[in-house]
């Protein structure tokens, strides 16, 4: 049995013609395609789903016994029967299923569905590509979204102007057609108005029947200050037009954020390595550590600093979005062992060596025998 409605892989209505169904599919399949994203795990999957949902629908002969959908599963001279013809028709659950058989729907918490039933308009994703310094202060941009509108033309009735679309005469305006099976009744979308319920006789010819059309809109979109990479931005009734009157789908924004060569996020927190001397780690230093947005703030070195040790600068962060607050600064130290001493510094060095009774002709002798071994 159908897992999934087959139309809805294609993304095409039920009511679509072939030439929609093969340009549905081409497009699919070329997005999909596994040479396309070798980096997603998933693609081979969805261009087998593609592949096959093209198979039935592009056969008119698959296609018919798909939107029959399954046959009759009772028998009342000879109990259960339990036999289907390779399709359920796009029925997705029991529920959907049972739907077909006049009210038996209501038992299992769902009225029937009506062909004038209206569909919300399917959601849009897009990815805009971000700057650091833009996504840390915030930025306005504008971006361009193709998305499906109601045809201005025709005002989304898909007939052309001056007609309407007319009542099926075959279903009655229901969009499916019962077939009398004895102890009840079981419905199939009507073969002549494709289950839509209505016939348009004269298509509308700026968007060939279909009520909507596809358009490139150029959207407005505020990034918060402080975005992070991936994150989602949601724009209400910026999507796909809903079907049948049905409301606007939503656009969502994703962020992709370019990496800093300097600061490391992590949550709302940036983390950046300063380099210190010898000398300000084992006395103590007041030092200048650079921001995420630029400018610097001071930071006091204790006495005795270990390489690697680190500090908290509370609210010298990322702004977290859509609030008064920021995330905090961590400063790692990072010891800087200078490869070359002047006269003066080697004897220092020594000297102070002399006074912690080191050896340290005898420390490097011990530290190379030691990696060597």
């Amino acid at each position: 049995m159908e897992t999934k409605d087959l139309y809805k892989v294609l993304g095409v209505s039920r009511g679509a013609s072939q030439d929609e169904i093969r340009r549905s599919y081409r497009k699919l399949a070329r997005e999909n395609h596994p040479d396309a994203n070798p980096d997603d795990p998933g693609a081979e999957n969805r261009f087998k789903e593609v592949q096959h949902a093209y198979e039935v629908l592009s056969n008119p002969e698959k296609k018919r016994e798909y939107d029959e959908g399954p046959r009759p599963f009772f028998n009342p001279q000879g109990g259960t029967q339990g036999q289907y013809r390779g399709s359920t028709g796009g029925f997705t659950d029991v529920s959907d299923l049972f739907e077909s058989f006049g009210s038996f729907g209501d038992v299992f918490g769902k009225a029937p569905r009506t062909a004038a039933t209206p569909a919300r308009g399917r959601d849009i994703r897009v990815s805009v590509n971000l700057k650091f310094k833009d996504a840390l202060a915030g930025v306005t941009t504008r971006i361009g979204v193709p998305a499906e509108e109601g045809c201005g033309q025709c005002r989304g009735s898909g007939a052309a102007p001056g007609t309407a679309p007319k009542t099926c005469p075959e279903c009655g305006g229901r969009g499916t057609k019962s077939l009398d099976q004895g102890f009840f009744a079981l419905s199939e979308p009507c073969s002549r108005c494709g289950g839509n319920g209505r016939i348009i006789e004269k298509p509308c010819d700026r968007c060939g029947g279909a009520g909507r059309v596809r358009r490139n809109r150029q959207i407005t979109v505020k990034i918060p200050a402080g975005a992070k990479d991936g994150m989602r931005i949601r724009v209400p009734g910026r999507g796909h037009a809903g079907e049948k009157d049905g409301p606007v789908g939503d656009l969502y924004v994703v962020t992709r954020v370019e990496e800093h060569p300097v600061f490391k996020r992590h949550g709302d927190d940036f983390v950046v390595g300063v380099p210190v001397s010898f000398v300000e780690a084992a006395l103590g230093a007041e030092i200048q550590v650079p921001r995420p947005g630029g400018g610097s703030v001071r930071l006091r070195l204790p006495a005795g600093t270990q390489d690697g040790k680190q500090f908290k600068v509370r609210g010298a962060g990322a702004p977290k979005p859509r609030t008064e607050e920021s995330g905090n600064l961590i400063v790692r130290v990072s010891l800087v062992v200078p490869k070359k001493l002047k006269k003066r510094e080697r004897e220092i060095l020594e000297a102070l060596a002399e006074e912690r009774d080191e050896d340290v002709r005898a420390g490097l002798f011990r530290e190379v025998r030691e990696v060597g071994a």
